[in-house]
């Protein structure tokens, strides 16, 4: 957004923004009729039009698909690292929001063999990422329906617009997927936008000896003529973006913290030492930021630490976060750690409804390693923003946190200048008020998604205080605001 008052003309912007989201799922052109059989207490001809092969995103308006809301993934992929070669079977769950005569799912770089829409075959047409899928018959809003996709092929990274290459990556021993805005898309068929959130099972087959680890609970492994099924169970709301799949040689490690088990993966490059301590106190950093946050929303604790020169990021994959190894050549980093595990309550439990929101995940992520530091004796959050305030650089200030832009979605500001959004607002509003707006933001928007307008109105709410000011001059400004008071 370019402004966060909440004026007449924003409210009457708002309230169009809103029409048009309802809108989704309905294209422009003509609908195509196809009536449906009629009783005498309801004469009323249906007529159903195609879902639209986007989620009307401003940044990425791609990504995802309009008019179905999926509740399930069900996954099952074959993965033969010699060969590179996936075969995979899924079943998605799912809720039209519009009569629809068709729809589609995100699938890039592999070969649909067949697909069937509650059991009967289905027509489909494939075509870069875009998946068609006609139903024999019209799909009624309300009513349930389960897509059954069948696929294999070889695959293939994106070339992300922010992150560069990201999705499916083959390695010298296995395969990691993993990359944000998008991902998933690469291994399976999905609606690849942050804004339809749903549950996951996943189980996949490699070859015996080798480890596949993706997001959630344990529920299983089984191994029989020289192939392992690994199953996991992911059963909390997640995004797309955040679900991941690593496959290769890593040393696992297995436990339980508070009822529930902690899995943590290193790769077998990785040399033993610095990369294992952060790892292992991956449950102390969750336990801090719980008396933070409130409780840790997932059912699994964990971390993997691949070692892949083009991963050189951290990312917060859902209940098991994926590091580059080279957070850690310098010895212990928990800061990262501290960052990611912040992400499970914002950006995970508590998603984006659009990417220009990624402050919010970015912002708070960053402001609890600076807690965290703090918790750890190694300087104050005051400290740590008067350092990012003094150092920031002109781009910073170019930037608006609140709507960088695609290109700049992954920038300085929407993570420095994000953390000193949330200082600001916490010099402003007192400690007291700041921490009950932390906890209260998890807890009403758990496992949902959220704006920035939320987050102002809350804020204000919670603190009984106008804050305009503040969030234009930090969020939407193109010039150092002056330090909060």
């Amino acid at each position: 957004m370019t402004q966060v008052r909440r004026t007449t003309a924003a409210r009457r912007a708002a309230l169009l923004l809103v029409t048009g989201l309802l809108a989704v799922g309905c294209e422009s052109s003509p609908p195509e009729p196809e009536p449906t059989p009629q009783s005498s207490a309801s004469p009323t001809v249906r007529r159903f039009a195609p879902g639209q092969p986007g989620a009307g995103d401003a940044y990425f308006p791609s990504y995802g698909n309009g008019g179905y809301d999926v509740r399930e993934y069900a996954i099952r992929v074959r993965y033969d690292p010699a060969r590179d070669q996936l075969d995979g079977v899924v079943t998605v769950r799912a809720t039209a929001t519009a009569d629809l005569s068709r729809f589609n799912l995100d699938l890039a770089g592999l070969t649909v063999r067949a697909v069937s829409v509650d059991g009967a075959p289905a027509t489909h047409e494939h075509s870069g990422a875009e998946l068609t899928v006609a139903p024999a018959a019209g799909l009624p809003a309300g009513n349930g329906f389960e897509v059954e996709v069948r696929y294999d092929g070889k695959p293939a990274p994106l070339e992300n617009e922010t992150l560069g290459e990201g999705g499916f990556l083959h390695t010298e021993d296995g395969a990691i997927a993993l990359g944000q805005p998008e991902s998933a898309s690469t291994w399976f068929p999905v609606n690849d936008h942050p804004s339809d959130k749903a549950t996951y099972d996943i189980e996949v087959t490699v070859p015996e000896g080798l480890v596949a680890v993706s997001n959630g609970v344990p529920t299983g492994r089984a191994s029989a003529d020289g192939w392992t099924t690994w199953k996991w169970a992911e059963r909390t709301p997640m995004a797309s973006y955040l679900s991941t799949l690593v496959i290769g040689e890593y040393r696992m490690e297995t436990g339980e913290h508070r009822g529930r088990p902690v899995v943590t993966a290193v790769s077998t490059r990785v040399p033993r030492g610095a990369v294992d301590t952060s790892m292992e106190r991956t449950v102390e950093v969750a336990d801090y930021l719980e008396s933070v946050f409130g409780p840790y929303p997932f059912g699994a604790y964990g971390g993997v630490v691949v070692s892949d020169s083009r991963i050189r990021y951290a990312l917060e994959t859902q209940s098991r976060p994926v590091y580059s190894a080279g957070f850690f050549r310098a010895g212990e980093n928990t800061g990262i750690v501290a960052h990611e595990i912040a992400h499970q309550w914002f950006g995970n439990s508590v998603s984006l409804q659009r990417w220009q929101d990624i402050w919010l995940n970015e912002g708070l992520a960053t402001y609890a390693e600076w807690l965290w530091a703090e918790h750890q004796g190694d300087g104050t959050a005051q400290q740590a923003f008067d350092s990012a305030y003094a150092g920031a650089g002109q781009q910073i200030w170019r930037v608006p946190p609140g709507d960088p832009g695609a290109d700049e979605l992954f920038s300085a500001s929407v993570y420095q200048r994000g953390a000193m959004t949330v200082h600001a607002l916490r010099v402003t509003i007192g400690d007291e008020a700041f921490f009950r707006l932390l906890r209260t933001w998890a807890a009403e928007k758990r496992d949902g998604n959220a704006t920035t307008e939320d987050f102002v109105l809350l804020a204000e709410r919670v603190s009984g205080r106008q804050l305009d000011a503040l969030f234009d001059a930090w969020l939407s400004g193109r010039e150092r605001p002056d330090r909060p008071r």
